[in-house]
């Protein structure tokens, strides 16, 4: 339960770069425990691509995943700083702010802003 929940890691992003990224939402099938988790990469074409790789690894721990909307985040490693801006066509925009409570978790160290720039 709680144990396979942890291994989930809360952000997976790329260490340096502008690139797409998506907040989803982990739930166990009829409630339970449920969180929120940032996936992003520069991989990604489009928005839908992250959910696609990110949806079939989190069934398999028994998960359900909703796409709760994406954006752009700008990662500058060498500055410690991050944006989180823009949209997604297909998904709508993420709540920033609620991707940058998620961020600051993990990168304890950086300033993190957002905004609803386009870019």
């Amino acid at each position: 339960g709680g144990a396979a929940m942890a291994a989930v890691r809360d952000v997976e992003i790329d260490p340096e770069g502008t690139f797409k990224y998506i907040l989803v939402r982990l739930q166990r099938p009829g409630g339970g425990e449920r969180r929120d988790v940032v996936r992003g990469t520069a991989a990604a074409e489009f928005h839908n691509h992250i959910f696609e790789k990110v949806n079939p690894e989190m069934q398999k721990l028994g998960y359900e995943c909703e796409c709760l909307g994406g954006g752009k985040i700008d990662h500058n490693s060498k500055d410690k700083k991050m944006r989180v801006f823009g949209l997604s066509t297909g998904y709508g925009k993420a709540d920033h702010s609620v991707t940058v409570e998620i961020l600051k978790k993990v990168y304890t160290d950086y300033e993190i802003t957002w905004s609803d720039d386009k870019k």
